[in-house]
This record gives C-alpha cells, structure tokens and sequence, in this order.
C-alpha cells in the first residue's frame, strides 16, 4: 500500500493473469518493460499529477473483483484495469464494475481488436468509462492521465 496523505487521490492500477510475466511474455507482442518499471513509471507520473497509484497483480479472477470492492470502499478516484486474459471471458469482473461507484479505466498493452477474433469482445469495457489500448506501456500512462482529469 503506498504511503498518502488523506487528502492524496489514490488510482488503482489493477493487472490480470499473466501480467507477472510482462517484460519476458512474448514480448513482440507486450513489450519488454516489466510489471514493475510500469509501475514505477506510473507512480512517479502520479505524483506530478497531485495522486498515488496502488498498484497490484493477481493471476485470479476473485482477487480482481475483491480490490474493485477495495477501491470502492477506500474512495479511490479511479481503477486502472488490464484484466488480461479475463477482458474477454468474466461477466463477474463486467459486473463487480458495475456495481462500484469508482470510474474504472480499461488498459491493454496491445490492441485487443487487431488481435484473435476471441479477442474481440471486451466485457470489461462494455463497463468501463474510458479504454486506452494498442500504446504498449503508454496505455498505462495514458490512461492514468484520463484519470487524472477525471
């Protein structure tokens, strides 16, 4: 948990399975940054924008939907999502962000659309209020700055 101030806008950045790998996972299509330098990144942008950043990765589905409850509950201004693999299969993640307060932001490393026609649909986007995807880690910070405005 970063250390803030009460008075400091905390950002989930919320990663799905496989996000761990990031940096080795076949990084012609993700990139060669890890999980880690992304999140360093997004915590040093986050401070020039007056927030912090929590930043956490689960490869299960349960945890994901108990942090978008955590975010929900702490007050949190925004949720950063990458659900991975998930995007494409979870109703329960489409509908625990539904179900919060908290403005959730979908991020992909890679353009899902251009991808494996499974690929395609995104339930987590049908519920988010803002997609940042096909920018490589700058969806991240993309997206962090559209949270920033928000």
């Amino acid at each position: 948990m970063p250390e803030t101030s009460s008075e400091t806008p905390v950002v989930f950045v919320l990663s799905g399975p496989n996000l761990n790998l990031l940096g080795t996972r076949e990084p012609e299509i993700y990139g060669h940054d890890t999980l880690d330098a992304i999140h360093a990144r997004l915590a040093a942008q986050a401070a020039g924008l007056g927030l912090s950043v929590d930043c956490r990765q689960s490869n299960h589905e349960g945890v994901l939907i108990d942090w978008l409850h955590e975010a929900h509950f702490a007050g949190a201004k925004a949720v950063l999502l990458n659900a991975g693999g998930y995007t494409h299969t979870s109703i329960a993640l489409h509908d625990a962000i539904k179900s919060i307060a908290v403005p959730v932001i979908e991020v992909h490393l890679s353009d899902p659309k251009s991808r494996e026609s499974f690929r395609h649909i995104s339930y987590i986007g049908m519920a988010a209020a803002a997609h940042f995807a096909g920018h490589g880690a700058n969806s991240y910070t993309l997206a962090l700055d559209a949270a920033a405005r928000l």
